[in-house]
């Protein structure tokens, strides 16, 4: 069995993932999302100290499987620093006191393979990654081959939503708000602009969109609910209509026969719609995580730490460290 730990942002997790049949035999989340909701955003400092609190009571409940660990696999990039060393310094903790293998497991990689907790892969697929720091386009072969078709060139698609909900003074985070208010707008009355819209490049941008929505909440002379709802709903149809722009921007001369969405935007019912339609226009699958395991979760490390010990990609307690986020892609 391996035993995995997530503790990249705000979401304290622990897994146990038996290797012989990737089952998933004990999983555990504790949010953070009331505490850091008084702030408006994640403060990465107190989150810290509240990985401190969690992650052992979480650890305890594990200590029935301590002997039938073969490693342990810990999410070292990327993400906030302050909350990473959090679950790194308990990886090696127990990588020394159980004698067992250490493996660093990059978060995105992670995921990827959120599609597969308790499955086999089926790669080569496409995948859209869409959270509250990435916006992706992916193509991946295996687990070292992964190409990025597209990033976002400046906020992500996940973050747009947080601060949009910021502006309309809604609670943190907003992502699932906006989307509940924009089931009872109407998504027509604001006509914002489709970023990169006559644009010949393949990336993503929202900065401009947020900008817009910012000038309309200052036109507004009174922010009634109603009047909430219809821009939540045109920001989310915009939102979204400019990933699915590139997605077939990508794929005009591309085939496709399995795409896959991950990440804790995946979430959103409206985006998984607007991806149906997209597959079945292409005859292609689509491969979605359950919601349980959209958000950051220590199941997916674990199920991606499975791949990496059959690789063997081991590392030392001198060489795991935290590494620099590179902007061209984090792989």
């Amino acid at each position: 069995m391996i035993l995995s730990i997530e503790s990249s942002c705000d979401d304290s997790s622990v897994a146990i993932t038996r290797q012989s049949d990737k089952k998933l035999l004990f999983h555990k989340k504790i949010s953070q999302d009331a505490e850091h909701a008084v702030y408006g955003g994640v403060v990465p400092e107190l989150a810290a100290r509240l990985h401190a609190l969690a992650l052992p009571n979480i650890l305890e409940e594990t200590t029935l499987y301590f002997n039938q660990l073969k490693a342990v696999a810990v999410t070292n990039e990327p993400g906030l620093s302050v909350t990473l060393v959090e679950g790194m310094s308990m990886a090696k903790a127990l990588s020394i006191s159980l004698d067992i293998p250490l493996m660093g497991i990059n978060h995105l990689r992670g995921h990827i393979y959120s599609l597969f907790i308790e499955k086999e892969t089926c790669f080569p697929m496409d995948i859209l990654l869409v959270s509250g720091g990435h916006t992706q386009l992916l193509h991946v072969k295996s687990y070292e081959e992964i190409e990025v078709l597209a990033t976002t060139m400046d906020d992500s698609f996940g973050e747009s939503f947080d601060k949009v909900g910021k502006m309309l003074g809604l609670p943190y985070p907003a992502g699932p708000i906006i989307e509940s208010y924009a089931k009872k707008g109407n998504e027509k009355r604001f006509d914002f602009t489709i970023p990169l819209q006559r644009s010949k490049t393949l990336a993503f941008s929202y900065s401009g969109l947020k900008n817009q929505v910012r000038l309309c909440i200052e036109a507004q002379e009174r922010l009634d609910e109603q009047t909430i709802c219809d821009i939540c709903a045109s920001f989310q149809r915009v939102a979204i209509a400019h990933l699915m722009q590139q997605i077939k921007k990508a794929y005009k001369e591309r085939k496709i026969e399995h795409f896959g969405v991950v990440g804790g935007a995946s979430a959103n019912l409206y985006l998984r719609a607007q991806l149906e339609a997209f597959c079945l226009s292409k005859k292609a699958t689509l491969h979605v995580a359950t919601m349980e395991f959209c958000s950051d979760n220590a199941a997916m490390i674990g199920r991606c730490a499975i791949e990496a010990y059959e690789k063997k990609y081991f590392t030392t307690i001198e060489e795991i460290q935290l590494k620099p986020s590179s902007k061209n892609g984090y792989f």
